[in-house]
């Protein structure tokens, strides 16, 4: 009797013992899920500021984009009057060329008179030496005779009629030549004053043409300088405009691409959450199973173990490489920017694998990242980032375990050449938020 009493004791020593080791497990177990429900609850609240910050961001940059449109606005204004300038010059300019045109056949006319002009007076200057030779050789042989010709004599000296007749006619003509030498040389004088007059005039009209013509060149040259500032002017407008548009539209994606990932990142904190809750109801609801198999076993006088196991909360804090590859780029400054992760180079293909478990936060495509897919690992407080990828094996949501392979290695996106771009983010990603990945290797 004593012996089965001695067997029922130890039997209820060895339950109560076993109970009591079960119930510190559990309450392990228990401790660990309120912790992750707690970090994550923090997580939420956390990420809920911070698309605080972004939904600010976005106001601020909405304000900004309103400004940007009607600075728009006014740089088309502006480039529409210089436009309009432009078409005003050009066509001031083609006046101004045929005015130009039009001069210089002119000046080539009076060039070619003034050559005609030259010429005539050279033929006058000769026609009135030879006039002014044939008068001073008459006038020798009026001296010769002794003064005035004494026409008369000329004539009674006459032997007959015949004589008389030929005699008379001889003085006639004597008498119209010179006065026909004295008029025309009278009047080649007259004509080459005019000739000089003539060419005097011409040269003045070509002087004033030439400086007409000069002064419409500096004129032309002044409207061409105009033309070229107009143009500098509306290059300068339009690359700036451009620019403004560039970086307006990149920042506003970037705003957008932050609070779409905010937003899946939330939803898969609250999943995580909820499976934290589903596993922290299943412990209690093994807690009071137990316990009453252990009341049950107590008052039937009976003993028995338990071999409940802890539940994992996941790896130790390192990851492993994502890749297989050539280490192609490290973490840090580049020449036309900062690299916020490291590059692993391999052919299009390469599968790459989750460097640890965590929940899929994105999986989609990006135009920076290409096909890209967070993962967070609500155990380390960590997300890594797989980019530029040419293909995607998981989705959003999606329960990961480490080495699990969650796409090929690609280059899409903003990518030169086949690469896993990796980052790692401390708590959820962050926009310009990675830290060096190569400590969190192993």
């Amino acid at each position: 009797m004593k012996k089965i009493v001695s067997y029922i004791l130890i039997g209820i020593l060895l339950l109560g013992a076993n109970f009591s080791s079960w119930t510190h497990v559990q309450a392990k177990s228990m401790d660990e899920v309120d912790n992750k429900i707690n970090e994550l609850q923090k997580e939420k609240e956390a990420l809920k500021d911070k698309q605080g910050d972004i939904t600010n961001k976005q106001d601020k940059t909405d304000q900004k984009i309103d400004k940007n449109l009607s600075k728009q606005d006014t740089v088309e204004s502006d480039i529409k009057t210089i436009d309009k300038k432009l078409s005003n010059t050009k066509t001031k300019i083609k006046a101004k060329q045929d005015e130009i045109k039009s001069t210089n056949e002119k000046l080539e006319q009076l060039k070619t008179k003034i050559k005609n002009l030259k010429v005539e007076i050279k033929e006058l200057q000769d026609s009135i030496k030879e006039r002014e030779a044939l008068l001073k050789e008459r006038l020798r042989t009026i001296q010769k005779n002794g003064g005035s010709m004494k026409y008369m004599e000329v004539i009674l000296g006459s032997q007959s009629f015949s004589d008389f007749i030929s005699r008379s006619s001889a003085v006639n003509t004597i008498m119209d030549s010179d006065k026909n030498i004295m008029e025309s040389l009278a009047a080649d004088k007259k004509a080459l004053e005019k000739k000089k007059i003539e060419i005097q005039e011409s040269k003045k009209d070509v002087e004033q043409k030439k400086n007409a013509l000069e002064d419409q060149k500096n004129e032309l040259e002044s409207l061409k300088t105009q033309l070229d500032e107009q143009a500098a002017e509306k290059e300068k407008l339009m690359a700036q405009l451009e620019e403004e548009h560039e970086q307006l539209e990149d920042y506003k994606m970037s705003l957008e691409e932050q609070q779409r990932v905010m937003e899946q990142q939330a939803a898969a904190i609250d999943k995580a959450k909820k499976s934290a809750m589903n596993q922290k109801a299943e412990l209690e609801r093994q807690a009071k199973e137990r316990r009453a198999k252990a009341q049950s076993s107590s008052s039937n006088h009976s003993g028995g173990s338990s071999n409940s196991g802890n539940i994992s909360t996941g790896g130790s804090g390192t990851l492993i490489w994502p890749a297989n590859g050539r280490f192609s780029s490290g973490y840090g400054s580049r020449s036309l920017g900062y690299h916020y992760g490291i590059d692993i180079a391999n052919s299009v293909g390469t599968p790459i694998h989750a460097a640890e478990s965590g929940t899929v936060t994105r999986a989609e495509y990006s135009n920076s990242y290409g096909n890209v897919v967070y993962i967070y690992h609500p155990h380390l407080n960590l997300t890594t980032v797989y980019a530029h990828m040419s293909s995607l094996s998981v989705s959003y949501g999606q329960q990961v375990s480490v080495g699990q392979q969650i796409g090929n290695m690609g280059n899409t996106g903003n990518s030169f050449g086949s690469h896993c771009h990796f980052e790692v983010h401390k708590g959820q990603w962050k926009y310009h938020s990675g830290v060096n990945p190569m400590p969190y290797l192993k």
